[in-house]
């Protein structure tokens, strides 16, 4: 008996990569207010752990209902979901979820949002790397070149800021703890795709993100008071901001772009949020931006270009 197949719409494959342009490039627009909201708050006195804690008690229903949802309307997908599937879910949590945020955060508390956006933007380099890692996925002169590039343009603004601070220590120790929060979230990317794909992004960016709550309130007990989390309105707003635009919607897009085109052209696609980054730090935040600033964002941009296939 032949077996008959259907043939793959070419416009069903154009529309899926345009949607999923779109869900990286809006995931990574609104990903990049992150650091915008998390300057703010600092500047009300907060500290990165109580930041952390207060963005995801807010952000943390709203990932419930979202899974509840979804196992309701998908359940031929929840039916996937085995045993060994939630660990491994768990353990992606932590690293793309919970360490990579802690880090992040405790890292801008200590230099500028341009220099944080610029080190985090280097993920895509630690996704192709990681990729021939764990993958065998071939290292070319073009991935060499996307290194060398880039981190010649966060090098620039990493030493300006050093001649403008006074404390160069701090402005080390913010730069590598944001180093190491791109590579925790490369790391997530990379593993994260399989699971996107055979459970949905709903199911998968829902268990991600609510297992990093575990994480954030063992560490926040550990360290705080409860009365700790007793801050202001303002604060609570900037962490409602942080939380749901920052952090609910931008998660949801990120892994729907990574199921439509994959991690590694998601994440070239998130040039657009160093750029918005730094225009909201000069106009909000006054941060400084000149020469030093343009040709560090210029190098970045054109190295993480470099990872474009021909």
């Amino acid at each position: 008996m032949k077996q008959s197949t259907k043939p793959i719409s070419l416009n069903t494959t154009k529309d899926q990569f345009r949607s999923g342009v779109f869900f990286a490039i809006a995931g990574t627009a609104l990903f990049s207010l992150k650091s915008i909201f998390a300057k703010l708050a600092f500047i009300e006195g907060i500290d990165a752990t109580t930041l952390v804690t207060l963005r995801m008690i807010i952000a943390f229903p709203f990932y419930v209902v979202i899974l509840i949802y979804a196992v309701k309307t998908r359940p031929e997908k929840a039916a996937l979901l085995t045993k060994k599937d939630g660990l491994t879910i768990f353990g992606l949590g932590f690293l793309g979820y919970y360490l990579a945020s802690y880090l992040d955060f405790q890292g801008l508390f200590y230099i500028s949002a341009q220099l944080e956006r610029l080190t985090l933007f280097t993920y895509p380099i630690m996704v192709a790397l990681l990729s021939w890692v764990f993958f065998r996925e071939k290292i070319t002169l073009r991935i060499l070149a996307s290194l060398a590039i880039s981190y010649m343009g966060v090098s620039l603004l990493f030493f300006n800021e050093v001649a403008v601070t006074t404390s160069n220590d701090h402005v080390a120790l913010g730069t590598t703890l944001v180093a190491l929060a791109a590579f925790s979230f490369a790391i997530y990317l990379i593993f994260s795709k399989a699971f996107v794909s055979r459970l949905g992004s709903l199911i998968f960016t829902s268990l991600a993100m609510s297992s990093s709550m575990v994480f954030i309130l063992i560490q926040f007990f550990a360290t705080h008071k409860l009365e700790d989390l007793n801050v202001s309105g303002k604060v609570w707003f900037l962490c409602f901001l942080l939380a749901v635009f920052s952090t609910v919607i931008p998660s949801f897009f990120t892994s729907e772009a990574i199921n439509r085109i994959g991690a590694t052209k998601t994440s070239i696609m998130g040039s657009i949020g160093p750029v918005m980054t730094i225009i909201l730090a000069v106009n909000l935040l006054g941060e400084e931006f000149g020469l030093p600033q343009i040709a560090g964002l210029l190098l970045v941009l054109i190295g993480v270009s470099f990872l474009r296939k021909n």
